[in-house]
């Protein structure tokens, strides 16, 4: 089974995004803030991390920079979820690595698609 690591500091985001994924068939993993996220990722190895860049602490920038840079989560596909919608935090979210960047606010199904469309592309 395909695990996602979703990481955001609002719970009822974070916990949407779970049921979402879990009715897809993705087994996932939910944490609440960035220093949690690098160590479920660093102890798991999802496939896939859903990550919120606004979080205490790190954020899902930094996260994404130290996935990337870290051998055993390099190759992780990593999709930005944030209200920041400004060109330049979404080149940013680019820059640091990510393979996708999504909005709020969003549409369960389309994040559900675009985690499905990045997983199919990476199995090709």
């Amino acid at each position: 089974m395909t695990t996602v690591l979703v990481a955001d500091d609002d719970a009822d985001i974070r916990d949407l995004v779970a049921f979402k994924l879990e009715q897809a068939g993705l087994e996932v993993l939910a944490v609440g803030d960035g220093q949690t996220a690098i160590e479920t990722a660093r102890l798991r190895l999802p496939t896939l991390a859903v990550l919120d860049v606004s979080m205490p602490g790190l954020s899902g920038i930094d996260v994404c920079r130290m996935l990337r840079s870290d051998p055993s989560t390099a190759g992780m596909l990593i999709i930005m979820l944030t209200a920041r919608v400004q060109e330049q935090d979404v080149e940013g979210g680019f820059s640091a690595g990510a393979d996708d960047y999504v909005t709020k606010p969003f549409s369960p199904r389309e994040l559900v698609s675009r985690i499905q469309a990045l997983l199919t592309r990476a199995r090709t």
